[in-house]
């Protein structure tokens, strides 16, 4: 029985750390680049409604999640030792940069975005987009590339622990 929970929160651990790492990678892949190609207002508006509705069960489950079936994961581990703990305790400290960054970085910049107020009411919005924009975009690059490492220990975990 401990070793069906041990392996169900390695495998939970993997699914939802994946989740967040495809999420990050496709803003950093795709939504950012698409949306940098836009005017101004269309970048601040979008990025406004996406932060506003990204807040949802689905994405905070996953996100929330990931860290409580990591720690859980590496905890289970411990009486094991070996790899797998090894690569646990890695996925663990790169999900931890992931939270960390986007918890003080990129939700702070997300909610001075939203207090700059409605996209018609803002008066100069190539300045907002200049605070905005490159630093929001670094941040999420450095949480997907930890996000993605956190996945890449997870599958090394499976794939060395002993059954």
């Amino acid at each position: 029985m401990f070793e069906t929970i041990r392996t169900a929160a390695l495998a939970g651990a993997t699914l939802t750390t994946g989740l967040v790492a495809g999420l990050f990678f496709a803003f950093t892949c795709a939504v950012m680049p698409g949306l940098g190609a836009t005017d101004d207002r269309t970048l601040i508006g979008t990025m406004q409604s996406i932060n506003r509705k990204i807040l949802n069960g689905w994405f905070l489950g996953a996100f929330l999640g990931a860290l409580l079936l990591l720690a859980l994961a590496a905890a289970l581990h411990l009486t094991r030792g070996g790899p797998a703990l090894l690569w646990a305790i890695a996925a663990l400290a790169c999900y931890l940069v992931t939270f960390v960054v986007t918890v003080r970085l990129n939700v702070p910049l997300n909610d001075r975005l939203e207090a700059a107020g409605p996209v018609d009411r803002i008066g100069d919005l190539a300045e907002v987009r200049a605070w905005f924009e490159v630093a929001w975009v670094r941040w999420n690059l450095i949480r997907t590339l930890s996000s993605v490492a956190a996945f890449a220990c997870l599958i090394g975990a499976l794939l060395t622990r002993r059954g």
